[in-house]
């Protein structure tokens, strides 16, 4: 399935994000210049994409892999990102067990090695830093989640966010190193000491709906489709209103 998407090119924050409609549409040849261990079975590829049109905080892109003998494999991957990086993009994968280009990510893949990239896609998921912004992720879900907190750092932007980003244990926790005073990790497994074990909960979610910023949350939820139902879920019953959450699902 093809998809469209118009993005706008003005929004209330510093500056401008705009995105190439034409060039977003065709493949692109992106160079692996890093790779960052994020946590034993994540890591953060960095790409040089000299003429990559701009992206917005939650889009994503096609990555596609073409062998000797001339196999092709396709994968939509989130942002990790921030727009203002320009001539680059991050992508944080999963090694997941059986995946042939994950797999190849985190068993092949060194700097120099060429892939290619189209995008982004979806604006849906977007978000360009006009509205607080709630954001829920679990696991690799928190990627396009991360490309928004990073948008707001760089761009310095008041608007309130806030983050909510479950994990099995601190050392499952994607960006760790990363977060500051707008996240609160839940950990669901394994915990430091003093720090409660457990899913995401109405106790969690609450505080966050009770501060009501001016013009109400925009809430952003992704990660496996179990997670977004009980996040989203929590959400509606502290009072979000039900078309002001976004979900992106996976798995």
């Amino acid at each position: 399935m093809t998809e469209t998407f118009t993005p706008p090119t003005r929004f209330a924050v510093p500056g401008r994000i705009a995105v190439n409609e034409r060039v977003a549409g065709r493949w692109q040849t992106a160079t692996l210049t890093e790779i960052r261990r994020e946590t034993p079975h994540a890591a953060t590829f960095r790409f040089a994409v000299p003429t990559w049109a701009g992206h917005l905080p939650g889009q994503h892109l096609m990555l596609r892999l073409t062998a000797a003998d001339g196999y092709v494999a396709q994968r939509h991957y989130s942002i990790a990102s921030a727009p203002d990086d320009a001539g680059h993009v991050e992508l944080t994968l999963d090694h997941v067990a059986g995946g042939e280009v994950s797999g190849w990510f985190h068993t092949v893949a060194r700097p120099g090695d060429r892939v290619e990239v189209r995008g982004p896609l979806s604006g849906f998921f977007a978000w360009p830093g006009d509205r607080p912004a709630l954001l829920i992720g679990a696991g690799s879900g928190v990627v396009p989640l991360m490309s928004m907190v990073r948008h707001h750092r760089l761009r310095g932007l008041s608007v309130p966010l806030r983050l909510l980003v479950s994990a099995r244990g601190p050392e499952e926790l994607i960006y760790a190193r990363e977060f500051g005073a707008e996240t609160t990790p839940v950990f669901t497994r394994r915990a430091p000491r003093g720090v409660p074990v457990g899913r995401l909960t109405a106790a969690h979610v609450a505080p966050l709906l009770a501060e009501r910023p001016p013009g109400g949350w925009e809430a952003y939820v992704c990660g496996s489709n179990g997670f977004a139902e009980h996040a989203s879920r929590l959400l509606v019953q502290a009072g979000q209103p039900v078309d002001r959450i976004r979900i992106e699902r996976f798995g």
